[in-house]
């Protein structure tokens, strides 16, 4: 796995959102299209801006599905994903093969299971990605589930994650946050062929030390990306302030790739 420190937020996303973009270039130069999965977020608002602009890719010939998404939660409310993904990416390039999880849907289970058997019809060529307050990727919360081998799920959201999003803004209080989500599973997320995750703030600092320097465990779910060959993890100066010393500075470092 490779570790990118940048010094402020927005050179992080400006590499990152190259990275992506070469992704994306390659994936379509190859195969005649490219698979993308997309995190949205506060943290990803700046990234997805960035890729949103850069130039040499045909977005008709991208298909793209979201991480997760509010069980109950309506696509007008602000803090919805499918909303944010809507803004934030497709209407800003055009994507017309796109996957909506329909969090608001009467059986949210049978979204899954649809939107599932579109992701897993042929592989993700780049997945984007995010690590929660509390180490979560997509919505699944520790202690998460490494080996369950659905594409999506239906998760309990715990206090933590509940509490991040009020920190966000997204709900004025904890008691507006859903319970429930569904997320893209660990073991779905580990099948991308590349793994690009932007992490920037000081609020991520204590996730990415224990994610980075702990035990691969599912106490820790980003941690799990340390087994992945091509996962890339980019920071700023701030979500890297409490790795060790050795790892703090600007620059790229190569951390070691475990299997569990």
């Amino acid at each position: 796995m490779l570790l990118k420190i940048f010094r402020d937020k927005g050179s992080l996303s400006h590499a990152a959102a190259e990275q992506a973009a070469s992704a994306i270039r390659h994936a379509i130069a190859g195969q005649g299209r490219a698979r993308i999965v997309v995190a949205t977020a506060a943290s990803q608002i700046e990234f997805l801006d960035a890729l949103t602009r850069a130039s040499g890719i045909d977005w008709t010939k991208i298909e793209a599905f979201h991480l997760d998404e509010y069980i109950g939660l309506p696509i007008t409310h602000p803090g919805s994903f499918r909303l944010m993904l809507l803004k934030q990416l497709i209407q800003r390039t055009g994507i017309t093969n796109y996957h909506l999880l329909d969090g608001d849907a009467k059986d949210p289970a049978a979204v899954a299971r649809r939107v599932g058997e579109a992701l897993a019809a042929d592989p993700v060529d780049i997945a984007f990605l995010g690590i929660g307050e509390n180490g979560h990727i997509a919505f699944n919360d520790p202690p998460a589930d490494f080996k369950r081998e659905e594409p999506y799920i239906i998760v309990d959201l715990d206090s933590a994650c509940r509490e991040q999003q009020v920190g966000e803004a997204w709900f004025s209080e904890i008691s507006q946050v859903p319970k429930q989500a569904l997320s893209m599973s660990v073991r779905q997320i580990l099948k991308a062929r590349k793994i690009l995750a932007v992490v920037p703030d000081f609020r991520k600092a204590r996730a990415v030390k224990a994610c980075l320097e702990g035990e691969i465990s599912p106490e820790f779910p980003a941690s799990i990306l340390r087994t992945h060959p091509d996962a890339t993890i980019y920071l700023d100066t701030s979500s890297a302030s409490m790795l060790q010393p050795e790892l703090q500075r600007v620059g790229d470092h190569e951390l070691m790739v475990a299997s569990i």
